[in-house]
């Protein structure tokens, strides 16, 4: 697994304080094809994932993360949720052990051509594969003028593709995609400290990452939506749907 995908451990108080979560409705779409039983949070980190499930009747959770420092959080956070230490090419789960597998913000750290089959066999028969990620809407010009100031050579970030979020592991069905607002309140404060726990400002050379942060909060600061100090993110929430044959 590469540094970046290594690097959240360092922070992972941060990150569970001011990484935004999941909308309620992402999960009920999500899941609509398994609505209770068992769910594996694969990649859990802190458990952004696990806090929408645990919301959901008749669902039990189990968490599965590589980063001790995150899990630590985690079992914090959740103390009456097995949480176990493994990685998504080698979950430390038995066959055929959970009706769903949901996947938040984590698809893109996971070595696919493992991964999809290890997460195919422990999925039961007609169980569901969610992965899900929250990103900005980049529709707002303002959005779009932040990530500007944080990276001004437009150098594009890790993340994830509705087209690369889908599993071609023959184990798998025709993936089903939505889309899902999920507005953030925050403050310049709260948003710095939320880009900071991105994994390219964890491993970036400090004066690196301080400059781009400053650049960032100079901006919000002229913006006459984020000038006040206080509001709200426009987020939205990328969900793909795939049954288990």
């Amino acid at each position: 697994m590469s540094e970046r995908a290594r690097s959240f451990g360092a922070v992972a108080a941060t990150y569970a304080r001011y990484r935004p979560g999941y909308p309620a409705a992402a999960l009920e779409w999500a899941l609509a094809p398994a609505p209770g039983g068992e769910v594996l949070d694969l990649g859990a980190g802190t458990g952004k994932v696990t806090e929408a499930l645990l919301r959901r009747p008749g669902v039990r959770v189990t968490a599965v993360d590589p980063d001790a420092a995150m899990l630590a959080q985690f079992r914090a956070a959740f103390p009456t949720v097995a949480a176990h230490e493994g990685t998504a090419e080698r979950i430390p789960l038995p066959d055929a052990a959970v009706d769903a597998v949901v996947v938040g913000t984590a698809w893109h750290w996971f070595d696919r051509a493992l991964a999809e089959p290890e997460i195919a066999r422990v999925l039961r028969p007609g169980g569901v594969l969610v992965v899900l990620w929250n990103g900005d809407d980049d529709t707002v010009e303002w959005v779009r003028g932040y990530h500007r100031a944080l990276h001004p050579e437009e150098q594009a970030p890790i993340g994830t593709t509705i087209s690369a979020a889908q599993p071609s592991d023959p184990a798998f069905e025709a993936s089903e995609t939505r889309r899902f607002a999920n507005p953030v309140p925050t403050t310049i404060d709260g948003f710095v400290e939320t880009i900071s726990t991105h994994s390219w400002a964890l491993i970036a050379e400090p004066h690196e990452r301080d400059a781009s942060l400053a650049r960032m909060r100079d901006y919000l600061l002229a913006r006459p939506e984020t000038s006040p100090g206080a509001f709200t993110l426009p987020m939205v929430t990328d969900v793909v749907r795939t049954l288990r044959r």
